[in-house]
This record gives structure tokens, sequence and C-alpha cells, in this order.
């Protein structure tokens, strides 16, 4: 549990870093705003990618070797950031960053089911919080480490902790329970599943879980430099950051254990979208005077919209393999539509010299996805069920897939 607690420190600072870096970074290389944001994309886009080929990627080598060469890659490429400090080494090592983060985020769930069963809720708890805490570290100390060790070394100083991690999980897993190598391929095309790609509802959930998770990705990227734009000091700009990570959290652990008094999810569906829309508001009227409040309110929304979305997309479907892949299909699609989202901010940026119009477009898009949840009730899932010719799954099944919703 250490060692996947250590692992999911690591995949957020590579993303989470580079908002409260932005003005040394656009200061002293030709990247532009467009450029910065494809520094979050592409590892955004990789972890869609991910998400969607997760069983090819687990027939390559294991689960097991194959989550410990995502650490090696993410250490290697946060290393090279330190002499590869031009706009292409940038964008190259972003690219090798978001392909260790995709592998341990695709694999890293599976191997804790099998290894721990009875207990994975409290395994993906601490997974999800290393996850969250990492990028809140990252934000938060960022512009204090840049005064010391320039923004190349800020970057290139997380290859320590991936690799220490990557250590630490080879030694605990060595007895540990893993799935896949190459005895898996001929099984991976047999368990793909086509026919979700055709229903309508598998891409209405893709946009809406791509909606939620491109609000925080925008957040990410783009809050500390809209603050360093506003003359506010960059410790400040990456606090702020962090106070939204840190909500967040708080957020999705108390939507985790009172979820299952809401079979219905559109109440809190429509309440987080309302919640993101009025912070996003918030940003282009009042954005210094109510900064925090602002952050609070993107904070809860967002931690409440991201786990739903989720869960929404199992309660469609009782057969727990079936649920994975639609489950898969879906958070890859919506993290590949998420990951446009903070290069189109940078586009903007470019062009206006400001993010206003951004946060507006962002509050119209959470406002308009009110419609679209409404439409996902219970009686939706059984329709959706029917189309795809699905059987109930039998008692020990739904038992599982209960298991996951948790």
């Amino acid at each position: 549990m250490l060692a996947i607690f250590l692992l999911s420190l690591n995949l957020r600072p590579v993303v989470a870093a580079i908002g409260s870096l932005a003005a040394p970074i656009l200061g002293t290389t030709p990247i532009g705003s467009l450029g910065l944001g494809l520094l979050t994309t592409i590892p955004v886009f990789l972890i869609g990618l991910g998400a969607i080929y997760v069983r090819q990627i687990r027939a390559v080598l294991g689960e097991r070797r194959d989550v410990a060469v995502g650490g090696l890659i993410i250490a290697a490429s946060c290393l090279l950031r330190y002499w590869f400090d031009g706009a292409a080494g940038l964008i190259l090592t972003a690219s090798g960053a978001g392909i260790g983060i995709a592998i341990i985020r695709a694999l890293t769930p599976s191997f804790a089911k099998r290894n721990y069963r009875a207990g994975i809720g409290r395994v993906i708890g601490v997974y999800s919080t290393g996850i969250v805490v990492g990028g809140a570290v990252a934000a938060g100390v960022a512009a204090h480490l840049a005064s010391r060790l320039g923004w190349q070394g800020t970057l290139a100083a997380w290859s320590l902790p991936a690799l220490s991690a990557t250590v630490v999980w080879l030694l605990a897993s060595r007895d540990a329970r893993s799935e896949g190598g190459i005895d898996m391929v001929a099984s991976v095309s047999a368990s793909h599943s086509p026919h979700l790609w055709s229903n309508l509802r598998c891409w209405s959930l893709m946009i809406f879980f791509g909606v939620g998770t491109g609000a925080f990705m925008l957040a990410m990227a783009w809050i500390p430099p809209f603050y360093l734009g506003l003359q506010q000091p960059a410790e400040r700009a990456g606090l702020l950051l962090s106070i939204l990570t840190v909500v967040e959290a708080a957020t999705a652990l108390g939507v985790a254990a009172f979820v299952h008094h809401l079979p219905d999810r559109r109440g809190p569906l429509t309440f987080s979208l309302i919640t993101v829309a009025t912070g996003f508001a918030v940003l282009t009227m009042s954005p210094i005077a109510l900064a925090i409040p602002a952050m609070v309110m993107l904070g809860v929304g967002i931690g409440i919209l991201f786990p739903l979305s989720i869960i929404v997309a199992i309660d469609h479907i009782d057969d727990p393999t079936i649920a994975g892949n639609f489950t898969a299909i879906v958070q890859g699609g919506g993290y590949i539509l998420a990951s446009f989202v903070p290069l189109i901010a940078g586009g903007f940026r470019d062009v206006f010299s400001d993010l206003t119009h951004v946060w507006t477009l962002m509050a119209i898009g959470s406002i308009v996805m009110i419609a679209v949840a409404a439409r996902f009730s219970p009686d939706s899932y059984v329709r959706f069920r029917n189309a795809l010719h699905l059987r109930p799954a039998p008692r020990a099944a739904r038992r599982e897939l209960e298991r996951m919703r948790a």
C-alpha cells in the first residue's frame, strides 16, 4: 500500500507544476501560451489512450513490470527537463511523462483489485489521495523551489520521488498476484466490445466526463498564470491551486461516503455543475477579492462531478467485466476530449492576452451539461441495457459491481 501511495504521488506533478512556473517558462523559452497549454494537453491525452487500451498495455509485460516501467519513464522524463529546457524538449518530455503516467493509471486499480479484493476501497482511497496530494504539493511549492533551483531544476527534482517510488514498488510487489504478459495477447482482441462505441449514450457520457475533467485540467493549467497576470505573487497563485485540489479531494471522499443514499444521481450532478459554473463566473467578475471562495466552489463542484461521472457510467451496466470495459471507454474518450481544453485556453490567451473569455465559456458549458445530466435517470439505464441486449447479471456479479461503485 505504501508503494501504491508513493507511485500515485507522481501522477500529477508533471502537469500541476507547469501552471505555477508559467512566468519563468514563458520568459525564457519561445514556447508561448499555446505551447504551455500543450504541456498539459499531451499527458492528459495519453492518459485517455491508456484507459482505452488498458488490456493491450497489460499484455506487454504484465501489470507489475509495466507499472515499474511507467515509474522509470516518469523519472527519466522529469530528469531530462533539466537539460532539455527548450520548447521542443519540454514537449518531448511531457510526452514521455504522459506515457509513464498513462501506464500506471491504467494498471494500478486492477492490480490493487487483484491483490486486495475486499480491501480494494481502502487501497483506491489511498491511491486517489496520493494523486491529489502530489498535485497539491507540486502546485504549492513549485514557485518557492524555482527561486532556489530554477524552473528547470524544479521540474527535474520530481525524478527523485518517481525513482524512489519505483524501487519501493519492485520490492513490495515481488510476491504479488499480477496478470498479463505475452500469453494475454490473444485474449485482448477477444475481450473488445466495439458495439459500445456505436451507442449514443456512450458518447453523451464521454462528453459529460470530458467537460468535468476539462474543468479541472483548465484550472490546474491556467489558474496560476491567470493570477500571475493579475500581479499576484507566484506563491499565492500556487497556493490557490492547492486549495482547489485539497477541497476537491475532501469533497470526493464525502461523495464516496454518501453516494449510496442517492441512487438517482441527477440531483448532485446538477448541483455540481451549477457550483462549477458559479466558480468560473466568480473568476470572471471578482477574481482577486473572491479568489478563495472561487477555489472552494470549483473544488466542491469538481470533487462531486468527477467521481459521479464514473459512477453513472458504471450504473448503466450490471455485468462487472462489461461495466469495466464501458467505463474505460467513457474515461478514455473523456480524458482525450478534456486534454484539448488547456490547449484551447492557451490559444485564447495568445489572442486576447487574457483568460476571462475561457472562464466564461467553461461556465456556459457547465450549464449546458445540466441538460445532459437530466437524461441520466435510473430508467434510462434499463433502456440502455435493453438496447445492448444485455441480460441481468447473476447475484454474485451484482455484488462485485457494488464494490466497483464503492
